[in-house]
């Protein structure tokens, strides 16, 4: 989008001490993935030819924790500021085009947002995202000048910012903020960074007084104004963290909505990936979406459901407090399947169409034919199943010998029992039939009955034991 002219500087090297954890603060997680890893996504679309990371506190696990094309990190240590972070990562920008600057805190940013910021800078001006604050503490107010020379509110030229702790009683009175964004040409802004004082309260170097260094110049000076206030809030605390997943849970599901699925409350509603529905889906209370999962039409997902990196085909129900975690591996439930309530999926489990999974069935790395059963307190694992198997009530394929894991194939028509114990590697033959109870060690013949159990024996004058 933005040309290959473009590089872009990320500062991710606050510790965030309000937010009273061990963990750099652009690592914690929104929306299911860390604060930095959004700003990458946001930007990868703009192709850049570098993305420089500025790095501080524990900047190892910073760098190892996220992933982006084209992506270089830079460690900044001592800590002096923004306009420090910048000149740290001076070396690894290129000559001419055009530097884009972005904070790894301010997670919800759009690609369209920083695309309008670059266009904005032209390669010849110095552009800044502001926002209107009703209450603007904490930030750089922007002071505008007018034709006169005389300070205004808003609509004149920006003559520069002052940062908070810096700022006038006047000053404080300004609403309109610098939101911790610009993009600049980046020869100039060699000059101007290389050229910061830290005569200040704070005694660091301010990336915003090169706004002054800019209009010293004659360079003009330029706003660019986000769609919502949501894209520039930036976290510092555990309340304000809790604060963004809120608004963004609100605007997936609200985009949910507009494309037609059906959440019986919007409130009640978490996507921490990426989420792909067809038509007519209905979801239900209290779900949770993770990884990547995909929903096809009119797929019905019961109250209070966990999924994670799954498939669920056109016409699939997915009833109540049922949990599937596709894992590295994926999960998939078949066209028209019914699982739960109370069902587990893991890595691997592969449903067909029509095959039903009930409560208490925990199904891992096995395959299910069409139409195969599987409707209670059961566990099958490494496991082929053919079509229209009716896997009995608390029966388990018994897939681990304590070093190595081994498959059990049940052939199609195939019966077993209640309470059944399959102990692979096992081979269960077409249309066979397992009799309760049976533990079986050796495969089955198909469209015979196998039984495996001690005989039954009633022992007459045994006694209960009794107290002394």
């Amino acid at each position: 989008m933005a040309g290959a002219g473009l590089d872009i500087v990320i500062m991710a090297a606050g510790k965030g001490t309000r937010m009273r954890s061990k963990w750099p603060k652009v690592l914690h997680r929104l929306g299911g993935k860390s604060l930095l890893q959004h700003v990458l996504d946001t930007v990868a679309p703009l192709g850049a030819r570098r993305i420089v990371v500025v790095t501080g506190y524990e900047g190892e696990a910073v760098q190892a924790a996220v992933r982006s094309p084209n992506l270089v990190f830079v460690r900044q240590e001592p800590q002096l500021g923004t306009g420090h972070a910048v000149q740290q990562a001076l070396p690894l920008l290129g000559s001419d085009g055009t530097t884009l600057i972005l904070n790894g805190d301010v997670p919800l940013l759009r690609a369209a947002t920083a695309h309008a910021l670059v266009s904005a800078c032209e390669a010849s001006r110095l552009a800044l995202l502001t926002a209107q604050f009703d209450d603007p503490r904490g930030y750089g107010r922007v002071v505008r000048a007018g034709a006169a020379g005389g300070t205004v509110p808003e609509g004149g030229l920006i003559k520069r910012i002052v940062e908070d702790k810096d700022a006038s009683p006047v000053d404080l009175g300004i609403r309109e903020v610098y939101t911790g964004s610009m993009a600049a040409p980046t020869a100039a802004l060699r000059r101007w960074v290389g050229g910061l004082r830290n005569q200040n309260a704070q005694g660091e170097y301010y990336l915003t007084d090169v706004v002054a260094s800019a209009v010293a110049e004659g360079v003009p000076v330029v706003s660019v104004q986000p769609e919502s206030r949501t894209e520039v809030l930036g976290v510092n605390s555990a309340g304000q963290l809790a604060e963004l997943e809120r608004r963004l849970q609100r605007e997936q599901a609200e985009a949910l909505l507009d494309a037609g699925v059906r959440l019986a409350d919007p409130a009640r509603f978490e996507q921490r990936g990426e989420l792909h529905c067809g038509q007519d889906v209905e979801i239900d209370i209290g779900c949770i979406f993770e990884g990547s999962v995909s929903l096809g039409d009119d797929v019905r997902i019961g109250a209070h459901c966990v999924i994670r990196n799954a498939v669920i085909e056109a016409g699939a129900t997915i009833r109540p407090f049922t949990h599937i975690d596709g894992e590295s591996l994926g999960a998939r439930v078949g066209a028209h399947a019914s699982v739960g309530p109370y069902a587990r999926l893991r890595g691997g489990a592969t449903l067909g169409a029509d095959v039903h999974v009930g409560n208490f069935v925990e199904i891992k790395n096995a395959r299910l034919g069409r139409a195969a059963k599987a409707n209670h307190l059961a566990y099958l694992g490494d496991t082929e199943v053919g079509e229209r198997v009716n896997f009995g009530a608390g029966s388990i394929t018994a897939n681990y010998d304590g070093a190595n894991k081994h498959r059990t194939t049940i052939g199609a028509d195939a019966h077993v029992g209640s309470n059944c114990v399959l102990v692979a590697p096992v081979t269960v033959g077409p249309g066979a039939t397992i009799g309760a109870g049976s533990t079986l060690s050796r495969d089955a013949p198909p469209g015979q009955l196998t039984l495996a159990r001690a005989r039954q024996t009633t022992l007459a004058g045994w006694k209960r034991p009794t107290k002394g």
